[in-house]
């Protein structure tokens, strides 16, 4: 019975389940048939304002196109009047030229009306007269005129033809949605922390207006998978087949990227996404192990004075091994800037002061954090080793990091070590560390140090460092990260694995990873391979 209860439960509360999704189901058809409508009408409304601007053009082009007819029609009636004008007057002068010439011809017989003697002197003045008609005659205007039209009545040239335009009007259609975009991989680079994504349309389509890019970063190959994935950014109103992202830091394997066309009014489908592969060497700074002196977040590291009052005394033992040993960083400094007097005497060990003032004996000592780091459980650094690792080791392949201090910054080191650098050990002092020595403190000092001896570099110290490591070409080389100018290598063979390294006292480093290596010092280092090792005179020192 409870066994059928319990059944029956089971399909209630699947029913209701059910019920609900069918009752949210609902509600999102007719939501959905309401944004239909809203979307209709504003389609419609946007058809109507693309025609009245359509109208609008074609009343504007009339009104220009008529008024030019007015003009030809005004400048020829002109030249007609004014030719009509001309020949009015000409026309006149010859009749006035005419009637005179009638009058001289209709004499007949003039001896009726002179004298004998008077004959000879009128056919004189008749012969005068003449004379002077022909002149006038010759010289009317009647003569010169032209009796050709200066323009003619044609108002052809002035004809539109919409023929073309009809055709291409009654062509008009919806705007067909763009075709998805393929993305050449062939075409795309990756290098220097820059990726440019190439692609092409399938074919050719003028009505493409833009192109919207969007990408993620994943760890996972192939086809991008929904469960644990980033969100997409996007990059919108792209004008070109082509887009270079920049200042990327790749701090997973790899990256998907596609690509939709956009004309006026809609977008196309999305390319078929591809995966990118990104390659470079991510780590963060490990707190489990570091210093207590120092406070450590991610990728930074900052010296914190207050942060060793809690860490546990050395035994005696412990003291007299440690009494002929040279720090790098200024305890007896750091001890007279002490206001509370706690540290002790100036160039006195802090701890064994410590020690002389309690009268007791170091008390064991206790865990201070239970957290395991990537690398396996290890004490804290502690003494004058203010250290800290990073937490992801490497034993193969070329990897770089950068590395910037703060201005305040007295003393630090940036380098790599094994995995067996002991608590008490610093960097470039033992034979299984190697890196560069900055000192601030009362003078500024850059050195190269390994197996604790130390080679001077004379040259000035940059405000950022880059870390360039080839595991398997036994290189360790160092450079100006803003100029890429090399600033010491080590050559070495690599027999363990590699851990990033840094030391600090008084101020702040900040790591910066997920970088590639620069082409620029992959073409030093060509070079610096084709060369003697002119810079390795303290590795075969130490070696």
């Amino acid at each position: 019975m409870d066994e059928q209860r319990e059944t029956l439960q089971r399909i209630v509360s699947t029913l209701a389940i059910k019920n609900d999704e069918i009752h949210n189901f609902i509600d999102m058809l007719n939501h959905t048939i309401k944004n239909v409508q809203v979307n209709s009408s504003n389609a419609i409304s946007e058809l109507d304002e693309e025609f009245d601007g359509l109208y609008s053009i074609l009343d504007e082009m009339k009104g220009s196109m008529a008024n030019t007819i007015q003009q030809e029609e005004a400048r020829k009636i002109q030249a007609l009047q004014d030719q009509l004008s001309q020949c009015s007057n000409a026309l006149e002068s010859s009749e006035e030229l005419l009637e005179l010439a009638a009058q001289s011809l209709d004499i007949k017989d003039p001896v009726e009306f002179l004298k004998v003697e008077d004959i000879e002197r009128m056919c004189i003045r008749q012969m005068l007269a003449a004379r002077q008609i022909k002149d006038r005659v010759t010289m009317a205007s009647a003569f010169r005129i032209s009796l050709k039209p200066k323009v003619s009545d044609s108002m052809t040239h002035l004809m539109v033809d919409f023929a073309l335009e009809r055709r291409m009007l009654q062509a008009v259609k919806f705007l067909p949605v763009p075709k998805a975009p393929e993305i050449d991989l062939a075409a795309c680079l990756i290098a220097d922390n820059c990726i440019t994504v190439s692609w092409r349309m399938p074919e050719e389509d003028s009505r493409i207006d833009h192109f919207v890019l969007e990408y993620r970063k994943t760890n996972f190959d192939g086809l991008p998978r929904v469960k644990d994935e980033q969100r997409w950014e996007l990059i919108d109103y792209i004008k070109t087949t082509e887009y270079t992202l920049s200042g990327l830091k790749f701090d997973t394997k790899y990256m998907n990227f596609r690509v939709q066309a956009c004309n006026k009014a809609v977008a196309g489908e999305y390319s078929d996404p591809v995966t990118l592969e990104t390659k470079a060497f991510v780590f963060s700074l490990d707190s489990t192990s570091s210093h207590l002196n120092l406070k450590v977040e991610d990728t930074y590291v900052e010296w914190d004075p207050t942060g060793g009052k809690g860490q546990e005394k050395i035994k005696g033992k412990e003291n007299k091994s440690r009494l002929h040993f040279t720090p790098d960083f200024p305890t007896s400094s750091l001890q007279a800037a002490q206001e509370d007097g706690e540290w002790g005497l100036r160039g006195q060990n802090p701890l064994l002061k410590s020690n002389r003032r309690s009268g007791a004996p170091s008390p064991k000592r206790t865990s201070v954090s239970t957290r395991s780091s990537a690398r396996g459980s290890r004490d804290h650094f502690t003494g004058e080793s203010y250290t800290v690792l990073g937490d992801t080791a490497f034993e193969s392949g070329q990897h770089y990091w950068e590395v910037r201090a703060q201005k305040d910054c007295k003393s630090y080191s940036v380098g790599v070590t094994y995995r067996t650098l002991g608590k008490f050990d610093q960097l470039g002092k033992t034979n299984s560390s190697w890196c560069i020595h900055i000192n601030n403190w009362l003078q500024t000092t850059f050195s190269a140090k390994h197996n604790n001896k130390t080679k001077t570099l004379d040259i000035p110290v940059p405000d950022r460092i880059g870390v360039y490591c080839d595991f398997d070409g036994g290189q360790l080389a160092f450079y100006n990260a803003n100029s890429k100018e090399l600033l010491h290598t080590f050559r070495t063979k690599f027999t363990q694995p590699l851990l990033p390294g840094f030391m600090i006292w008084c101020g702040g480093l900040t790591v910066s990873t997920g970088l590639q290596v620069p082409s620029a010092v992959k073409t030093l280092q060509k070079s610096e391979n084709g060369l003697s090792g002119s810079t390795s005179s303290l590795n075969n020192i130490a070696q």
